[in-house]
């Protein structure tokens, strides 16, 4: 699903130059510590500060809208039958054993890789967007060892491999749902401890859960970039969580989205209405300039690749120039990009 509304723009009109030294490899030492844009998208209007100073531009009554997936260890390094390596991106669970997954190597359909002594995986069809169907054989659940052998889907400008350090890092602090295959990157500034004290000043929080799926960081290959298509990603939306949006937006109260995920949860759940549905999905919708958003009233995010659907977000909510001139400043004071990275408020 696309934006209702679009502008006469293209690819290009989202690009930016961006030095490689400041795409972030490693986390900050403390989350909360991670430096913090804060952007007014009336004024255009920044200023510089940390993370754990987020509470200054946060108001009693303000509600946090988290999301609450949890990444898990998705990464399968593998061998094939006649030797070199192969890798196992698995992305949803279709069955016990069997799932849906990106297979890197050269591998075709009909073919067995060896993952750890007795288990193998039978590479049993292809389907659209490069997607393989996957089974496993020689244990009852891959699940159960997902754990002991698969690593953290670190995205791949992170020139290094997955440590233990990543496993939690990599991880929101209120991740409690499994099934992601990248962190919803923006809530992992958050501590319990800063959480504690928004509530305590009277900010409120509600939870979604939108699985990230490789859709959210997959190239825009078009330029026209209303011929993109975005891959679906599921999502659930509890009655509780639908009431606390709700009733922030009857009582004028703001709701502000803790990364571009949240924004498409809520923003899909209310399907251009102005209030949020409760229950399962999946969300396709694409958001760039002209969409209106419904739901929305400001948005902590990181810092997100040049041409990517998640700069065309922001920009749908902030306005495309201001948005790219706020750009312009973080990589002259010298933020840290992505995932790693820093972060923006925009309200």
């Amino acid at each position: 699903m696309t934006s209702p509304v679009a502008e006469n723009l293209t690819l290009s009109d989202f690009d930016f130059d961006l030095p490689e030294s400041l795409i972030a490899q490693e986390p900050s030492v403390q989350r909360d510590r991670s430096r913090l844009l804060a952007f007014n998208r009336m004024s255009g209007s920044i200023a510089h500060c940390f993370f754990s100073d987020i509470e200054q531009y946060l108001v009693p009554g303000d509600l946090l809208v988290l999301n609450d997936t949890k990444v898990f260890p998705c990464r399968l390094l593998v061998k094939k039958p006649g030797g070199g390596r192969a890798e196992i991106f698995l992305l949803s669970e279709q069955g016990v054993n069997l799932w849906d997954a990106l297979v890197k190597g050269g591998v075709s359909a009909g073919k067995t890789l060896n993952i750890t002594a007795g288990i193998e995986a039978e590479i049993t069809g292809e389907g659209a967007d490069n997607i393989r169907k996957v089974r496993f054989h020689g244990i009852n659940d891959i699940r159960t060892i997902l754990p002991e052998i698969g690593k953290t889907p670190l995205p791949p400008y992170i020139k290094r491999e997955a440590d233990m350090t990543d496993r939690e890092r990599y991880q929101t602090v209120y991740a409690a749902h499994e099934g992601a295959v990248a962190a919803p990157t923006a809530g992992l500034h958050f501590t319990g401890g800063l959480l504690q004290r928004l509530e305590t000043k009277g900010i409120q929080l509600a939870k979604v859960t939108l699985h990230v799926g490789p859709g959210t960081f997959q190239p825009v290959r078009v330029e026209t970039i209303t011929d993109h298509r975005m891959l679906p990603e599921r999502y659930s939306i509890t009655e509780d969580a639908a009431a606390r949006i709700n009733n922030a937006k009857a009582e004028g109260r703001r709701v502000i989205a803790v990364g571009t995920t949240s924004v498409r949860t809520i923003e899909t759940a209310a399907a251009g209405g102005n209030r949020v549905v409760p229950g399962e999905g999946s969300s396709e919708l694409f958001i760039y300039p002209g969409y209106q958003f419904t739901v929305t009233d400001g948005i902590i995010t990181n810092f997100h690749l040049p041409k990517s659907t998640l700069l065309m977000l922001v920009s749908a909510f902030a306005g495309r120039e201001r948005m790219l001139s706020a750009y312009h400043t973080a990589v002259a004071e010298k933020y840290r990009f992505y995932s790693y990275g820093d972060a923006m408020v925009i309200v």
